[in-house]
This record gives structure tokens, sequence and C-alpha cells, in this order.
């Protein structure tokens, strides 16, 4: 039987939004996210990071530094107890300057191939599973396979629910990924 998941975006949903995140010292967790996903963890959803890094395309990030940046926050997650079971990044854009990135693609969101893939790689249920993020693209991306959506006000959460767009309906909106979890647990 396939595993149900929380696809939680990055920037904005756990970490602080500080534009393109290119060195680990700019990385900062927002409150209690380890916490939150220890929940996840124990209550046995699969959590998976989806995140969109145009910075790649754009020149700005190097890939190895995504990397580096996942491979770090897995490392803090596990010593606090958490567990992330897969990161998969967006590394493309359609005005990129890195030639290799510069294309339109299937995994940016709101396109789900980021989710698809990690159904793939994870044998996960997406029907039964979660989307959590503070723009509607990644509300986008969860609704478009099934699954249940969350907005967080943190990063862009409250400018986005200031703007709401009406073909995306969130199953819930709160204010941090805490409140997102609870919600979830209590679905």
């Amino acid at each position: 039987m396939t595993r149900a998941a929380v696809f939680l975006d990055r920037d904005g949903t756990l970490l602080e939004d500080v534009g393109y995140l290119d060195r680990l010292e700019r990385l900062v967790f927002l409150p209690y996210t380890i916490d939150a996903v220890r929940l996840l963890n124990r209550a046995g959803f699969a959590v998976v990071v989806v995140t969109n890094q145009a910075g790649i395309a754009r020149g700005i990030v190097q890939e190895s530094f995504v990397s580096e940046a996942h491979r770090y926050i897995a490392e803090r997650f596990a010593a606090g107890g958490a567990r992330i079971d897969g990161f998969y990044y967006c590394p493309h854009h359609t005005d990129g300057i890195i030639e290799e990135f510069r294309r339109d693609c299937d995994c940016r969101k709101p396109k789900p191939g980021m989710l698809r893939r990690a159904a793939a790689d994870l044998d996960l249920g997406l029907d039964r599973s979660f989307a959590v993020g503070d723009r509607w693209h990644d509300l986008e991306a969860g609704q478009s396979v099934g699954a249940r959506t969350v907005l967080v006000r943190t990063g862009y959460g409250r400018t986005q629910e200031a703007a709401p767009r009406p073909h995306v309906q969130p199953s819930a909106i709160v204010d941090n990924v805490m409140e997102a979890v609870s919600w979830i647990l209590r679905a």
C-alpha cells in the first residue's frame, strides 16, 4: 500500500525566505519546523521537500550548493529526531542564462513533476497526500495531483492570501508549518 506524504515547500515554509539562498550562514529555520516534521514522521507520513530553484538557471546559485544545503538541512533535522524522506528541486527557468537549465519543464511548480517523481521514487499515494507552501504555485502543484493543500502565512503567504486565485482552493490557511501539521493530523 502506498504511503501518504506531506510535500513541503522549502523557502518561506520551512526556512526564512532570504531571496536566493546561496550560503549556509543565510539558512535560518522557521520556528518549530523540526518539531513539526518530527510529528509527521511519528504519524507515518513521508515528508518530502519540493522547491523551485531558478537561481541555478539564472547563474546565481550553484547546483552543488543546493545539494550541500539539503544535506545540511537533513543533518539538522536528524539531530532533532526528525527525517526528510526526499528533497526534490527544479533548477530550470525559461529566462535562465545557463543553457542546460534554460527550458520549460514539468517540474517547476505549479507543474506537478516533482511530486510525481517523488511519488514514483518513494511509493507515495498522491491522492492521500498534502502539499504545504507559502505561494499559490505550491498549492497548484498539489491540487493538480489530488492532494489536499495548506497555505502557510509565513514567507509570501500573507501576501498570497490577500490576492486569491479563483482556481486555487486551499484546504486550509494557517499561520505556520506547525499549524499546518496540526491541521493535517486532524484531517
